[in-house]
């Protein structure tokens, strides 16, 4: 876990303390544990679990210290990615979890219970249907998602959680610069504008890995997102 605590400082300037290093292991040997009993992922190998789970989330820190959240939200978590590594690294940030399969719902509760992270809220539904929540829409600094859908249905699920002036970001694979000239229109629909790309290089990962980074900079229609399964099946174009 120390390569973890090293990667972190020598790409993102971020120092974990002892305390958030064993919060790290004990939630790795969680995740070993638990994708045991049910598939959580594909990544097996401890050394990277610290790259593609926890220091890949981590990469989030090279866009958020820009304007630093107070309240965030995890849409399609899995078992946590990036939300549960991000409020270890941010203990004051209130993050929500928005996550549709039960299990890995459950998973992310023992986690939070396990860490003694406070100001955490799992959400076990769609996407498409919190967002139209009262409590949860336009409510968020940030709305942030890590290999969920294509761009252009992402910014369907995340938008509609952001407030004006708030942030959508999305994490995505090479094909980022495709799926964002691919999505412009979509983004424009939803209330949203491009500001920049990112492009993350992680240790010992070959492939092109990217930050893309949206403002909200006007509310999304209320119709948005469509019911459950539209945004998936007739992206917006």
């Amino acid at each position: 876990m120390q390569a973890l605590a090293q990667w972190a400082y020598q790409m993102l300037g971020l120092r974990l303390s002892r305390r958030q290093i064993e919060a790290f292991l004990r939630y790795e040997r969680l995740l070993l544990e638990w994708n045991q009993r049910i598939n959580l992922t594909a990544i097996c190998n401890p050394e990277m679990i610290r790259i593609k789970h926890f220091l890949d989330s981590l990469t989030c820190l090279l866009v958020i210290p820009e304007s630093p959240p107070q309240r965030a939200i995890d849409v399609g978590t899995g078992a946590g990615f990036p939300g549960l590594a991000l409020k270890i690294a941010y203990p004051s940030l209130t993050l929500t979890l928005v996550e549709s399969v039960g299990k890995k719902a459950d998973f992310c509760r023992v986690v939070v219970e396990e860490l003694g992270l406070s100001a955490v809220t799992v959400v076990n539904a769609r996407a498409e249907d919190v967002a139209h929540l009262p409590d949860h829409r336009e409510r968020y600094d940030w709305a942030i998602a890590r290999a969920v859908a294509n761009l252009s249905t992402l910014v369907e699920y995340l938008l509609p959680f952001v407030r004006v002036g708030g942030t959508v970001l999305a994490m995505k694979g090479e094909t980022a610069p495709v799926e964002v000239h691919q999505a412009e229109r979509a983004i424009e629909i939803l209330g949203g504008k491009v500001r920049r790309l990112i492009p993350v290089h992680l240790p010992q990962v070959a492939e092109d890995r990217y930050l893309v980074i949206v403002d909200k900079i006007a509310a999304t229609p209320p119709q948005y997102p469509r019911k459950v399964g539209i945004p998936e099946k007739r992206p917006l174009k």
